[in-house]
């Protein structure tokens, strides 16, 4: 995953890219890259991401080398290493406290439903035992294919299983030089690159895909991370991203795809979008329409486990983003950092137990919800989120009012109770009971509360609705 703002694929960019792609070649036509690539029909599709829109919340697991510097997953770039100065971390690694049960459980407790583990990260280190490389896990003091055990404890909880697959390799030796290269600037491209080659490169990634989807049993999301198209980058036409795209689903015709292939100007070339780091405002869309999206973020600043990072976010703030992303009809796929011991840090443990505590009471106000219908408006200080089968508003407190509250909505309501222990909820309409009305402020009732907030670091009423 990416962090640097200056190559960070926000909603924007990941929609908008147009650039010619490296080496001045002229990028692919998307009607050409279509017919390359399966079509499905609108029905289709929705069936096929239904079960994904319904769950709304995952887990990302950034792991790899980067674990043992502890010092950022884009530490080689930063740092400027080359693949001899970062061997010493493949020659030490060795995640021996590593128990895939653990983590599956505590996703599971979390609230999460599916969760995403980096299979390879751009540094080029596999976490599976691929016959195409010597550079993974079963080459280290490790010895063990934890992708397995991952995707079998993962499965083992009741959980969808995914990969996250870096377009980017560092260490390959075909891999040319770009601007995101870690050897950008400290070395001449045309020395670089002599005997370099990326049609075996992409023979390689199609190699690796065909492994990761055929060894592991059903595979439910591939997220692959990530395009930069440009005179110094690469898009799509250097990962051959439409060979990638026809072959993931080929072998695995459900399996749904994010949006860093740089095919989002191609009919059919991703199922979701994915803004980083942050809430969009609304919903987000794709070709003026609105799409299917998901929000991917850390508990801190880095994807990668960063033993000195001190950004950890509140209890109140990781909540937000869960709440944020299903009121604008999105997902959230929060990541988790693990130690080169292959343990979840005691910071990103903390906050798994504050969505634990706080989904164990408050998951109807997720699951299977959306984007509340445009007549109801959030009051101040709230957000809103809507089941359409259950026909049910949830209205989630970031400040706790003081007493009472005035609505817009009122007229609507059946009942109103708290959601994590079903107490009622007085609704109090204009005229009957409801004294205290603004109706000039468009008001048609007030929510009485309890003077003291309940133990919940978001409280949320769940309204039924006539």
């Amino acid at each position: 995953m990416n962090t640097i703002k200056k190559y960070a694929v926000s909603a924007i960019a990941a929609i908008s890219v147009v650039s010619a792609f490296a080496n001045g070649v002229t990028k692919s036509k998307s009607e050409d890259i279509a017919k390359k690539i399966p079509q499905e029909t609108q029905e289709q599709y929705n069936k096929r991401i239904s079960w994904w829109i319904n769950d709304r919340f995952g887990m990302f697991i950034h792991f790899g080398l980067y674990a043992a510097p502890a010092r950022h997953e884009w530490m080689k770039k930063h740092e400027k290493l080359s693949n001899e100065e970062y061997e010493k971390y493949f020659e030490n690694f060795n995640p021996d406290l590593f128990d895939a049960k653990e983590w599956a459980r505590s996703a599971k407790k979390a609230g999460m439903k599916y969760c995403v583990l980096t299979s390879k990260h751009h540094e080029g280190f596999c976490l599976f035992d691929s016959k195409y490389t010597d550079y993974k896990i079963t080459n280290t003091a490790f010895k063990r294919d934890l992708v397995k055990e991952f995707v079998e404890a993962f499965r083992a909880e009741g959980l969808k299983v995914g990969f996250y697959y870096s377009l980017i390799d560092w260490h390959h030796p075909d891999f040319t030089l770009d601007n995101c290269h870690p050897l950008w600037g400290r070395v001449k491209a045309e020395e670089f690159n002599k005997g370099r080659d990326m049609a075996r490169y992409r023979k390689y990634m199609l190699n690796q895909v065909t492994e990761l989807l055929t060894n592991y049993g059903k595979i439910d999301i591939v997220w692959f991370d990530f395009s930069y198209p440009g005179p110094d980058g690469k898009g799509r036409d250097d990962w051959d991203s439409a060979a990638i795209y026809s072959l993931a689903k080929k072998l695995q015709p459900h399996v749904i795809i994010d949006n860093r292939l740089d095919l989002n100007d191609v009919p059919g070339g991703t199922d979701f979008i994915t803004p980083e780091q942050f809430n969009p405002s609304s919903w987000p869309k794709l070709n003026g329409k609105k799409y299917a999206w998901e929000t991917c973020q850390t508990f801190s600043g880095s994807w990668g486990y960063h033993r000195d990072e001190l950004n950890w976010k509140s209890a109140k703030q990781v909540i937000y983003s869960l709440v944020a992303a299903v009121s604008h009809g999105g997902n959230l796929i929060m990541n988790v950092g693990p130690t080169g011991r292959g343990e979840f840090d005691y910071r990103a443990k903390r906050r798994l137990d504050d969505y634990a505590k706080w989904m164990h009471a408050n998951s109807r106000s997720i699951y299977g919800c959306t984007e509340a219908p445009e007549k109801y408006e959030a009051p101040e200080g709230t957000i809103l989120t809507w089941n359409p089968k259950t026909k049910r508003l949830y209205i989630h407190f970031f400040y706790y009012p003081a007493g009472q509250l005035g609505i817009k909505f009122g007229k609507d309501i059946k009942y109103a109770q708290f959601l994590h222990d079903a107490s009622e909820i007085k609704v109090a309409l204009a005229g009957k009971g409801g004294a205290f009305c603004d109706t000039e402020s468009g008001f048609d009732a007030h929510l009485f509360f309890p003077t003291i907030q309940p133990d919940q670091e978001i409280p949320v009423i769940e309204c039924i609705m006539k």
